[in-house]
């Protein structure tokens, strides 16, 4: 049973990181398709928990997107940069798959803010005369919903539109957010964090200085 089990929850995961490589799915919905397409009943399924779903799409990437990943990825981390630099009074952290480097062009942004006023964000938006739409979104790959203000944002060097989510946060909450997750990794990092993946990263640094 065991065996089934484990074979069961690495078989949702492989179809699961197709989803999320392949159309940008989050991770919770990939399962739940991928469950779905394995025709598995949800209620007697054995999930694979979000460290194995992210190893699936790590391995998936390293197969089918080797070439064009990290350029996808050093585009989507720019543009984060820009807003990040943008919102800089309210210690804006970059998470989700753009942060630990497994996004490509169908991921969208997540950039967590930390407010004492969570209204200043939306005044800065309006600052900055850019259309946004509020709603919520999940904090991290685990996370409770939280109030987001999401970005359509054109960028140039995909030729494509792009998401970036800006997770409205109390201004207190950032000293627990640091903290490293299960794999002793930071599940965010800050600007200048972000400015070190690209300076390591191969390829061209446009807009990082």
């Amino acid at each position: 049973m065991d065996s089934f089990r484990t074979d069961t929850s690495a078989e949702i995961a492989s179809v699961a990181a197709r989803l999320v490589v392949d159309e940008g799915l989050e991770y919770a919905a990939a399962k739940r398709r991928a469950a779905k397409q394995l025709g598995l009943p949800p209620s007697r399924t054995p999930w694979p928990d979000n460290q194995m779903l992210e190893e699936a799409v790590r391995e998936h990437i390293a197969i089918f997107c080797a070439d064009t990943q990290p350029a996808e990825l050093r585009e989507l981390r720019e543009l984060a940069l820009v807003w990040m630099d943008r919102l800089a009074a309210f210690r804006p952290h970059l998470c989700g798959a753009v942060w630990h480097g497994t996004a490509t062009r169908q991921s969208d942004i997540y950039v967590q803010l930390y407010c004492d006023d969570p209204k200043s964000a939306e005044w800065a938006l309006l600052d900055h005369r850019v259309e946004y739409h509020p709603g919520t979104a999940a904090s991290d790959a685990q996370g409770e919903p939280v109030e987001a203000l999401t970005l359509r944002l054109r960028c140039e060097a995909l030729e494509q539109w792009v998401l970036l989510h800006l997770l409205v946060l109390d201004h207190d909450a950032l000293r627990g957010a640091l903290k490293p997750d299960a794999q002793g990794r930071r599940p965010r990092g800050d600007a200048q964090e972000v400015r070190s993946l690209l300076a390591d990263a191969p390829g061209p640094q446009r807009g990082v200085a």
